[in-house]
């Protein structure tokens, strides 16, 4: 793991535990993403410089390699030409740019592998914005569950529900009332059947009062010879 990536983790993992410590972690993550965003800005232009070094220094590297080619061939007729001395300083020349052509190509090979990391680099700070980003979503949208969970609260109290989800003052009228109600039918059925039970013994009681009437006034009639 390169030193860039633990530092990035080590970064991240603080402001995780930042975030969920702090009161106000929207806040938290709007200034993170601020510095962030300056942050990406600035690599975005230095990434550009470093793009334009990195052209003209393959530029001169090239043109440096195309002179010194120039130079060799110009050698090569000054001495067919039995021009030794004018093929002795293009050969001079050609070894300056030879020199200068390896030199700038070093620096060209060495930008390019500068700009590729500080590419990586910049990528990385735009999936940490984009992850800080998401967290800032997920956030707000806890923060409006919370305020929406108060509200609702506030207005079950206000309304007498209990924790239940019922509202137990209600209800306990309710019982109560159900109760009278079937206190009134229990006592209007005993009556009736009190009513029942006397209208019944009554008339047994008469029954038997006749019963004894009708034999009082048949043991007459026997006396009396009315009856055999």
């Amino acid at each position: 793991m390169s030193l860039g990536k633990r530092f990035r983790d080590i970064t991240v993992a603080s402001f995780n535990e930042m975030l969920e410590q702090s009161e106000d972690p929207v806040r938290l993550i709007d200034k993170y993403l601020g510095a962030q965003a300056d942050q990406i800005r600035e690599s975005e232009r230095l990434l550009q410089q470093c793009l334009s070094h990195a052209a003209t220094l393959r530029q001169t590297y090239i043109s440096a390699t195309q002179l010194k080619e120039r130079r060799e061939q110009q050698a090569l007729v000054a001495l067919k030409a039995g021009e030794e001395e004018m093929a002795r300083i293009a050969l001079q020349e050609k070894l300056q740019q030879e020199e200068r052509s390896a030199q700038y190509k070093t620096l060209y090979e060495q930008s390019k592998l500068g700009i590729v990391e500080l590419e990586q680099q910049l990528q990385q700070l735009k999936a940490d914005f984009d992850e800080v980003a998401s967290k800032r979503s997920y956030y707000i949208a806890r923060l409006e569950s919370l305020r929406l969970q108060q509200r609702m609260n506030e207005r079950m109290r206000g309304m007498g529900v209990g924790p239940g989800g019922t509202p137990p003052r209600m209800f306990d009228r309710l019982e109560e009332r159900v109760a009278d109600m079937e206190l009134s039918a229990r006592t209007l059925r005993e009556v009736r059947s009190y009513g029942k039970e006397a209208v019944m013994s009554a008339g047994n009681a008469a029954a038997q009062i006749l019963d004894h009437e009708m034999a009082k006034l048949k043991s007459k009639l026997e006396k009396e010879g009315w009856m055999r």
